[in-house]
């Protein structure tokens, strides 16, 4: 037969110029040379016709299928299909062909290898493709059909038009005419079967001849190398458009079904059906072979820990790094994104910068939003890619965040989920880059959405997410914990104390904390906040925008927040006031103050408000900063509106509060409620006290924390804000200087504000501790002189020991000026208060009836006192030797 094809004057020349002459007695070697040649430019049409007669030959005639039987007898008596086949209709070389992956015999597997190479040459020489999808060719104008009609078509051009128009519909559906089932099938089965050898999807091979040149000519062909090759450089500036194109068709084919590609299906097969993942009888057998089907069942079996080859988790990554780099090999974003693509991303096609695209506007930027469809289906994807497992599966964070992985966490190893909890903990500092922070929150966005999509997380919470929250497996899902919902159903056990019930575990509690500290960082990070905030972001924070302000806005407008939002804004504050390091921008701002004055509670693995309470009585230390100081200012602040936000306080107090203080909500009014109720049982020397003694020690701490900045107590500061600005506009708020320059200016102050501060001196007079100005300044002096007075009696052992030679200045200075006030008014002098309280009604009465109870008397109840002193009324001892230490000059 050789003879015959050199013997013919049409092929001759063609042979002899274009095949080796070691080809021209082997008719098979001859025709795999000449129809790897465009025949339209380089072989004559006489051959042509020729070559295609014979081929039509070779796979229907009966005397070529008894060459197969000859050579494939122990083949064929293994594969019970082909044996059954009909002999002398071509179906059996057909049958050997759609087997030959599990032909084993040598020369069996060369010889339909080679037959595979000729059949696949034009679509007519496919058993049952041509009946298959004959009408469908002819609907979707891909090429006529007549019976009998020999003109040699482009190589593969009806093949690859019938491919595109199936991607096509999955992109378009509703929009294009369906292609029939059992040409969709017969379709996906000719891809399949060409997965192996890059000569079989002929479109593919002309399309792409002069790039497998350059990309990857030492790569060999078979077992699907030159695609994978070519996939691999498919965004290469070098790479010519048409071979792009029939790459990004090959690829959204396997998206379609997984056995399209060889070395994934052939990496897989074993694994696929040990985690039973070919099984469900209920899904359709297209769903069942989709791509995104198979990663996550088999990302399901890895996440719980089942033991999947490395060669297919090596496979998987590969096509997960697919999906992530090009959008349109996903139908549904194709299909549910096209607005927004053509809107807001046009232009952007190569690695992955159309998906983060979308990921911006679905993160929720307010001058644009993005449909729920579209939204769901970038969340499927980020599923069934899974970057949160491995960052290099997504380019484009992989690129812009290389520098930032190279510096910051290089002490992680490559590849491991950890880099992008790495990659968080520098957000926003001097390590970050900008690029790097805007495809971190775009994909971080989308991870938060899913607490599956975080593996560490998963890892360490799967046992107790089933025990407490009722989940499912990895890639289920449940209407009644939807994936979203799961975080919040482990955060709210994540702080329960031992008599609130079930709890994490401690490894899954230190994941848990993990993320939110994560989210603290960006508002849009938390899903449950960002969906029930929406309105009052929009409302309230439109211009706070830089880090960390949207979280702090809400908080300062938390009355005026809507029930939901205010509900999980509080829930979220309550939750920093246990574990201020949350707030991971005031952690890193606190950091000096932290290693210098707090380590020792900031090392503990259980936080329970101990830090912030360290930071607040390290507040004017040298090592603290203006950012430190304000973040904890206004942590502080925040505690004000409700005493839940104060964790030490409400597990002290919650009892007494209940009991005592019903029905009052924000912690300054439970603070005064307390306070009142513990001077008027001293004052009234009740034996047992009211308020429990665990209370009254965290009490102690409120105050005093309170007594340090006029705007931790809104019953003092609201009446005297146009006073602070008229008269102290230049003043500090902390330290009590606010407070101090009030008192100084106390005859200039508005009736209101000037009432108040006749108050809080009354207070103060009574309980010296909570005199911040003068605890500060005499802290060394009361040392000295005062460790064995009770702490009610220290500005009185101060003022005995005023002349000492010991005294600090500064200090005497203090107690000079709390002498000269409470010489204004009996009222600021308990000791006198106490000693006189029979003689001041029986002498001064007339004086008491003309009083106001917040302004001061000037002294006149004292110099009646002197007068009654001075004119031998029978004052009782006590107060007359008070009255006369008040004579005596100060």
């Amino acid at each position: 037969m050789a003879i015959m094809v050199l013997s013919v004057i049409a092929c001759r020349e063609d042979l002899t110029r274009l095949c080796p002459k070691h080809t021209w007695t082997n008719n098979l070697a001859v025709l795999e040379c000449l129809q790897d040649r465009r025949e339209e430019t380089e072989i004559a049409p006489d051959c042509n016709h020729l070559l295609w007669n014979y081929k039509l030959n070779l796979t229907t005639d009966p005397k070529f299928e008894s060459v197969a039987i000859e050579v494939c007898k122990s083949t064929i008596a293994e594969i019970k299909e082909c044996n059954e086949e009909e002999r002398g209709r071509g179906y059996l070389v057909s049958c050997l062909v759609d087997h030959r992956g599990n032909i084993s015999e040598y020369q069996c597997n060369q010889y339909i290898t080679k037959m595979t190479t000729i059949i696949f040459s034009d679509f007519r020489l496919i058993c049952g493709f041509m009946d298959k999808c004959k009408e469908d060719i002819n609907n979707l104008h891909c090429g006529s059909i007549n019976v009998g009609h020999k003109d040699i078509h482009s190589q593969g051009e009806v093949i690859a038009c019938l491919e595109k128009a199936l991607v096509r519909e999955a992109e378009q559906q509703g929009h294009v005419r369906p292609i029939k089932e059992e040409c969709r099938r017969a379709i996906l089965r000719v891809a399949e079967l060409s997965s192996d050898d890059f000569h079989l999807d002929r479109h593919l091979y002309f399309s792409c001849r002069e790039d497998r040149e350059r990309f990857c000519q030492n790569t060999p062909a078979g077992e699907g190398k030159v695609y994978k090759c070519l996939f691999n450089h498919k965004f290469e500036e070098a790479m010519s458009e048409k071979c792009r194109d029939a790459l990004t068709t090959r690829q959204k084919l396997i998206s379609q079904d997984y056995r399209v590609s060889y070395s994934l299906a052939k990496a897989c097969k074993l694994d696929l059906r040990k985690q039973r993942c070919s099984l469900d009888t209920n899904l359709p057998r297209a769903r069942e072979a989709r791509l995104s089907y198979l990663l996550l069942c088999l990302e399901a079996a890895v996440h719980r820990g089942r033991p999947v080859s490395g060669e297919c988790q090596g496979e998987m990554l590969d096509y997960r790094r697919m999906l992530m780099e090009d959008f349109s090999l996903s139908p549904e974003i194709v299909l549910h994104c096209r607005a927004e693509i053509e809107a807001h991303c046009s232009g952007l096609h190569r690695k992955g910068r159309t998906l983060h695209c979308l990921m911006r506007i679905g993160r929720g930027e307010r001058s644009t939003a993005i449909d729920s469809v579209c939204q769901s289906a970038l969340q499927t994807l980020v599923q069934s890619a899974d970057p949160g497992a491995d960052y290099r599966i997504d380019r484009a964070l992989n690129e812009a965040c290389e520098s930032v992985i190279q510096t910051a966490c290089k002490h992680i190893r490559t590849g491991d989920p950890m880099i992008l909890s790495c990659l968080m903990e520098h957000l926003y500092t001097e390590k970050m880059v900008e690029d790097c922070e805007h495809r971190l929150l775009e994909l971080q966005y989308f991870i938060s959405r899913d607490w599956k999509l975080d593996p560490i997380l998963y890892k360490k919470c799967q046992g107790d997410a089933s025990r407490l929250c009722h989940t499912h497996g990895w890639n289920e899902t449940s209407e009644l914990m939807p994936p979203g919902a799961v975080f919040s159903c482990l955060y709210r056990h994540a702080y329960r104390t031992e008599e609130q019930g079930r709890r994490l575990s401690r490894d899954c509690k230190v994941e848990v904390q993990r993320i939110l500290h994560q989210r603290a960082l960006d508002v849009k990070l938390d899903p449950e906040l960002q969906k029930r905030c929406m309105s009052d972001l929009g409302k309230w924070c439109s211009e706070k925008t830089d880090t960390g302000q949207e979280l702090e806005c809400l908080q300062d407008h938390l009355e005026d927040l809507v029930s939901a939002c205010r509900d999980v804004v509080g829930n979220l504050t309550e939750l920093e006031s246990e574990d201020i390091q949350i707030d991971a921008l005031v952690i890193r701002a606190c950091e000096p103050v932290i290693q210098t004055h707090c380590h020792d509670v900031a090392d503990n693995q259980i936080d329970t408000g101990d830090l912030m309470e360290c930071l607040v009585q390290n507040k004017h230390q040298k090592e603290m900063n203006d950012k430190c100081s304000v973040g904890v200012t206004h942590f502080q602040l925040i505690q004000m509106k409700d005493f839940r936000f104060s964790y030490k306080f409400k597990m002290a107090c919650k009892e007494d509060v209940l009991r005592l203080c019903p029905n009052i909500k924000k912690k300054v009014d439970v603070v005064i409620c307390l306070s009142t109720t513990v001077r008027n049982d001293t004052l009234q020397d009740v034996r047992d006290q009211r308020v429990s003694l665990k209370c009254r020690k965290q009490l102690r701490v409120e105050e005093l924390e309170m007594s340090e900045d006029i705007r931790l107590e809104p019953e003092l500061y609201d009446p005297c804000k146009s006073d602070i600005s008229r008269l102290c506009p230049n003043v500090n708020f902390g330290n009590a200087q606010m407070i101090e320059c009030l008192k100084e200016q106390k005859k200039q102050l508005s009736q209101r504000c000037h009432q108040r501060i006749f108050r809080l001196q009354e207070v103060e007079m009574t309980d010296p501790e909570l005199d911040y100005q003068l605890m500060r300044v005499c802290k060394q002096m009361i040392k000295r002189f005062c460790t064995e007075a009770d702490t009610r009696n220290v500005l009185q052992c101060l003022k005995q020991n005023k002349n000492s030679e010991l005294m600090d200045p500064k200090c005497k200075q203090m107690i000079t000026k709390r002498q000269i006030t409470q010489n204004t008014d009996y009222r600021l002098n308990p000791v006198l208060r106490k000693a006189c309280r029979a003689d001041i009604p029986k002498f001064c009465q007339s004086i008491l009836n003309k009083a106001s109870e917040d302004t001061e008397l000037e002294g006149q109840v004292v110099a009646c006192l002197k007068l009654k002193y001075t004119d031998q009324v029978n004052s009782t001892f006590f107060c007359a030797r008070l009255n006369v230490f008040f004579g005596q000059p100060c």
